[in-house]
């Protein structure tokens, strides 16, 4: 058969571990692709959860579920290069694949790069039981094998410093540990519907409240089984930012007695005076000093009521990551990741109809469904692609696939921090979950 298939697999992708990405080209199936890589069918329909074999979508990604990858060697390549670009000595590669005459390899041969060693780190995800509803304990067992922790979303505190739980809760904790893993407490200033800075004044300056939220907290974990508490307070604003600080490092004191996690969820600043409610009232330096880890909520550049765009554009998140390495210990940063993309009714007008979230498994239903190709912003480090619904209105949509999932592992690994974790449970994207055993060993802390 021809090698044209491998040889226009996605070179543009760098650090890929054991696993190997393929992007779908005009004539590929499943078929080929099995001949090609040596793995069945089957397993690619069920390691992907392809939705219809038949029928693949232009530049739709394929995780190969093999053990280690295949290079293909293109014209002009030789053995150094190739070793130079795996980063494998040429008697390693000599070796595995029986090379007789290494000065003489011919263009299509197939070669076997080994598996790398894979860095540990610690992967959280939130769930939120008002998105995942009936599914919510299937979900986490469904994905808990890849987790450290399991962030519960939320407690929302009241006026009154009394708490108000999640729709769904015991049974998301029973299942994290079914799977050790480590169920976190998420703790808000959620009020109506959203954020609120009003909340948070009156929480942060009142040392009483305070006291009453943390008793009502720590009783709650000890009684359900929590093994920590993460503080997600957003638009806390410039006048709370060190009356923040001071109430976490009341909470620290406290939890660390009873020997649980404390975190905290930060927006994504790449400044110390970084302008606006959401950014001001979040001190990067004081929570890196006080709390275990910090969840960077790296994700949110593409939002439903913005104009159309990749959701995490990797240069943004990279700025982020960078400052946050400057003022907090790398020990300590959780690098934010979307399990959502949206897609954009065009022309986009501000202030008018919102962009609908969806799955990476339900963007390629829509390019199927719409017979649209699949394009790759190598900037952003996303994918995106256009088409037109049964009304003649003209969409965008932009979402994350194994491309974009392995750069942000790139980064991780090249920055040395602590993790990833994920907003949120729910979006089915299976890619991901393949990918993230590919390139990490998932610390355990249960």
């Amino acid at each position: 058969m021809s090698n044209n298939i491998v040889i226009h697999r996605i070179n543009e992708i760098k650090g890929v571990n054991n696993m190997q990405i393929h992007v779908v080209r005009p004539g590929d199936t499943l078929w080929r692709l099995s001949q090609a890589y040596n793995v069945s069918v089957n397993q690619l329909i069920q390691s992907n959860q392809i939705q219809n074999p038949t029928r693949l979508v232009v530049g739709q990604t394929i995780v190969i579920p093999i053990v280690g990858s295949y290079h293909w060697v293109q014209p002009g390549e030789s053995l150094y290069q190739i070793s130079q670009q795996y980063n494998i000595p040429i008697s390693e590669l000599i070796r595995i694949n029986q090379i007789s005459n290494p000065n003489q390899i011919s263009v299509g041969l197939r070669l076997y790069i080994p598996p790398k060693p894979r860095p540990t780190i610690d992967v959280a995800a939130y769930i939120d039981p008002n998105l995942t509803g009936t599914r919510s304990e299937a979900v986490v067992d469904e994905v808990a094998d890849h987790l450290t922790f399991l962030n519960i979303f939320s407690y929302q505190i009241n006026p009154d410093g009394t708490l108000s739980p999640p729709r769904i809760e015991q049974p998301l904790i029973n299942a994290a540990y079914r799977h050790r893993t480590a169920p976190l407490m998420v703790l808000t200033n959620f009020s109506e519907g959203q954020f609120s800075p009003e909340l948070s004044t009156r929480i942060l300056t009142d040392e009483a409240l305070q006291d009453k939220i943390l008793d009502e907290a720590i009783k709650i974990m000890e009684q359900k089984g929590y093994l920590g508490l993460d503080f997600d307070f957003e638009y806390v604003g410039a006048a709370n930012r060190e009356r923040y600080n001071q109430f976490l490092r009341k909470a620290a004191a406290r939890l660390r007695e009873k020997g649980y996690f404390i975190s905290t969820a930060l927006a994504p600043k790449t400044s110390a005076d970084q302008v606006g409610t959401l950014y001001e009232g979040h001190d990067y330096q004081a929570h890196g000093a006080i709390v275990d880890f910090i969840f960077f909520m790296t994700y949110e550049w593409g939002w439903s009521g913005g104009p159309p765009m990749a959701v995490s554009p990797l240069p943004q998140v990279r700025k982020v990551l960078e400052y946050a390495i400057s003022v907090v210990p790398r020990n300590k940063i959780m690098m934010g990741m979307p399990l959502y993309g949206y897609d954009w009714t065009l022309p986009y007008v501000p202030g008018g109809r919102f962009a609908r979230a969806i799955s990476p498994q339900q963007a390629i239903e829509l390019a199927l469904r719409y017979n649209a190709r699949i394009e790759y912003d190598f900037v952003s480090q996303a994918p995106y692609f256009r088409y037109y619904d049964e009304q003649g209105r003209q969409h965008e949509v932009w979402f994350q696939d194994a491309r974009s999932v392995q750069a942000a592992f790139d980064l991780v690994k090249e920055l040395g921090i602590r993790g990833v974790f994920y907003w949120a449970l729910g979006y089915d994207f299976p890619q991901n979950w393949l990918l993230i055993q590919d390139n990490f060993v998932v610390r355990k802390r249960v």
